[in-house]
């Protein structure tokens, strides 16, 4: 099978999944957040080899900001959240409509200069200190947050309701994560082919030895983390519609969930490549989703021991596996011929 024709089939498959499942939809768009961040996080994990545990701050950031632009453009935002969290204003279908399309790309473009910023701080760490460092971040975010009133403080914020049938928003959002996260892989696939690609992969085989060679290194540390940060915002803007209210530190700034789910899946699937990110998120959403329904209460166990037997056994991810069980699925030419004496 040609690749062209692998993509036409899992564009059908993408463009049919909520109407063949629509009870189903929004565990399907849920999957396609899991795609996005896992893959963002790559870029700079797997890629160029720095692991942040602070991702989930531009998601958070994200949300934050798609409510303050959507909520801006209509009433004055310390009103609206002073008033029992915006229940007594309402939004015309125009209103919601243009929050929306503002709102999701200022958060991916606000989230991309605050990690321009923290970058310059964060990127003089490097290993177990560049992960500790970021998820301070992460954690300082949630709380300064959830102490400013002006943006809902504790209680959170909510957004406006969609104006129109409730279905139809389930699969409005759907398309927009599976829009954003089919953006994410073709950029990505572009990106991993170029200068910058073997760039960012030079710092993590040996950052010494890159800058060395006359690569501008933080350079391009930052504008890889600013990458990875406008696709997490955007994410993040995306579910502040969908989930409608939500809370600083239980649903925006979510370290020990989506924080750490995100690392997860691509350590599942694989490091460094440009579809383990993508079966880590398929596979680990689809376990959890499993572990959810059929063992309640047990859900943090199971999901404690696959990361366990993913971090001892399968430290390659899925995609490294199989490429030392089957390197010709890869293009890897394996002389099987015994060496003659």
């Amino acid at each position: 099978m040609s690749k062209t024709l692998f993509y036409i089939i899992l564009g059908i498959i993408t463009v049919i999944a909520p109407f063949a499942f629509p009870a189903f939809q929004t565990q399907l768009a849920t999957l396609w957040l899991m795609i996005i961040v896992a893959q963002s996080w790559d870029m700079t994990g797997g890629q160029m080899g720095y692991n942040s545990l602070g991702n989930i701050f531009f998601y958070g950031t994200g949300m934050y900001v798609a409510a303050v632009v959507t909520i801006g453009l209509v009433y004055p935002v310390g009103e609206y959240t002073g008033a029992a969290g915006g229940g007594i204003y309402t939004f015309t279908p125009d209103e919601y409509f243009l929050g929306m399309a503002l709102s999701i790309p200022a958060a991916g473009i606000f989230c991309a200069l605050c990690a321009f910023i923290i970058g310059y701080v964060t990127f003089g760490l490097r290993g177990p200190y560049f992960a500790i460092g970021t998820l301070g971040v992460a954690i300082a975010g949630g709380e300064m947050v959830s102490n400013w009133d002006w943006i809902g403080g504790g209680q959170g914020i909510s957004m406006p309701s969609y104006p129109y049938n409730f279905d139809q928003f389930k699969t409005v959002i759907y398309f927009l994560y599976a829009i954003l996260g089919i953006a994410l892989f073709f950029f990505c696939r572009w990106l991993y082919q170029t200068r910058f690609g073997a760039a960012i992969n030079a710092i993590r085989d040996d950052e010494g030895k890159a800058e060395a060679m006359g690569i501008h290194t933080m350079r391009y540390k930052l504008i890889a983390w600013a990458i990875s940060a406008f696709f997490v915002g955007a994410a993040g803007a995306i579910s502040a519609f969908q989930l409608i209210h939500f809370e600083p530190l239980e649903t925006a700034y979510q370290t020990i969930n989506l924080g750490i789910f995100m690392v997860v899946c691509v350590l599942l699937g694989g490091k460094g490549t440009l579809w383990g990110p993508v079966i880590g998120a398929v596979m680990f959403h689809v376990f959890k989703e499993l572990t959810w329904n059929y063992f309640l209460g047990w859900q943090w166990v199971a999901l404690g021991a696959l990361i366990v037997v993913v971090v001892v056994f399968f430290q390659d991810g899925l995609m490294g596996y199989l490429k030392y069980k089957r390197p010709e699925w890869f293009g890897i030419a394996v002389d099987t011929k015994e060496a003659k004496v």
